[in-house]
């Protein structure tokens, strides 16, 4: 009976501080392309993740052979990623290879870069705080 109460109380713990992870912020962002707010879901930013990984770092890599820059979500700041996904000034995005992404696949990989930027965390502010 322990080892019951013990697996259920850490399955509370790990649900809790998902929760907790799951509303930090940002929980929106003004998308400067389409002039509308998206309000983060987990899908979209699940989705995001999955873009990232299959679609973006299949050339972004450390030690790729294309000579892309390396990148992860915080290599850039806020405001830089929404830059680079309006103004679509990247190698990438003019030699076509955004071209396969839909326009909402741009803007779940956008919200998911946006949240997870370099300058998201604030251990100064009580939203970030825990």
């Amino acid at each position: 009976m322990p080892r019951k109460t013990l697996a259920v109380s850490m399955a509370v713990v790990f649900f809790l501080a998902g929760v907790a992870v799951s509303f930090a912020s940002p929980r929106k962002r003004l998308d400067p392309g389409t002039n509308t707010c998206r309000i983060f879901t987990f899908q979209n930013l699940q989705d995001g993740q999955k873009i990232f990984k299959t679609v973006c770092k299949s050339c972004h890599h450390q030690g790729n052979s294309l000579g892309a820059q390396f990148l992860h979500t915080e290599s850039k700041g806020m405001r830089a990623w929404n830059r680079l996904f309006l103004e679509k000034y990247a190698k990438c995005a003019k030699d076509g290879s955004w071209d396969a992404l839909s326009e909402d696949d741009l803007l779940k990989l956008n919200d998911y870069l946006f949240r997870y930027a370099s300058d998201t965390y604030d251990p100064n502010d009580a939203a970030d705080c825990g």
